[in-house]
């Protein structure tokens, strides 16, 4: 089993307060891994840690096997590693293409075109961020967080806000690229269908630990995370 990312007794406290305690993480090069769980689970942090932008964290982090625990976000970026925020990262006042230009100045790449048609962003190069869609927004941010191809790619809810159909059509996208330019994905939602219909497997934090982790199938039939986090309606 080839490991894309892996993160091992991953911690970070705020001062008393441990928002993530000692989590084992291992996703396999071209998986779609989700993470989900209540609010104040973990998810976004964890993500922060894997990424470089939590400060102090403990634990190790590795990148393709090579220990990245040490490097800073731009460093783990250039090594081909990727994330988008819960808000969209993106300048109103800049036009789609003029975005992904800055991009791709940052990893030294100029797939933008490649980008843009990728995620159907060509009609709207020319356009002001500002004067394009929320849907279409939350596009670029995938968009911005793709140029120069990473081999890993850390979601943090990019579905939040979209309508079903807006969803369910990022999903696809998702897929596609998993499949077919090999990225492996970690993605926090909120939106289990979306998570049900494009991971391959799922992790599941409660109160900073890891509560559960396998296939759709078996999160679903998890007693305990039903009780924790899904309800009665998985």
């Amino acid at each position: 089993m080839t490991l894309a990312i892996q993160g091992i007794g991953l911690t970070r406290r705020f001062g008393g307060f441990t928002a993530l305690d000692n989590v084992d993480i291992a996703i396999r090069q071209g998986e779609i891994r989700g993470l989900i769980g209540p609010n104040g689970a973990g998810k976004s942090t964890l993500i922060d840690v894997l990424s470089g932008r939590a400060r102090n964290p403990g634990g190790q982090v590795l990148l393709n096997g090579v220990d990245v625990s040490r490097l800073t976000p731009q460093q783990r970026r250039k090594r081909g590693m990727a994330r988008s925020f819960q808000r969209t990262n993106i300048f109103p006042e800049l036009s789609v293409e003029q975005q992904l230009r800055i991009a791709s100045w940052a990893v030294e790449d100029a797939d933008t075109d490649e980008v843009m048609d990728e995620l159907d962003l060509r009609a709207l190069a020319d356009r002001p961020a500002a004067e394009i869609s929320y849907g279409d927004q939350r596009r670029l941010d995938l968009a911005l967080a793709l140029v120069g191809r990473p081999r890993v790619l850390l979601l943090d809810e990019p579905a939040a806000g979209l309508t079903m159909e807006e969803s369910l059509d990022l999903a696809r996208i998702l897929r596609d690229l998993a499949n077919r330019w090999g990225v492996t994905v970690l993605l926090v939602e909120h939106d289990m269908q979306v998570v049900f219909s494009i991971c391959d497997q799922i992790t599941v934090l409660h109160l900073g630990r890891s509560l559960s982790e396998g296939s759709c199938a078996e999160v679903r039939a998890n007693p305990t995370v039903i009780a924790a986090y899904l309800g009665t309606e998985a």
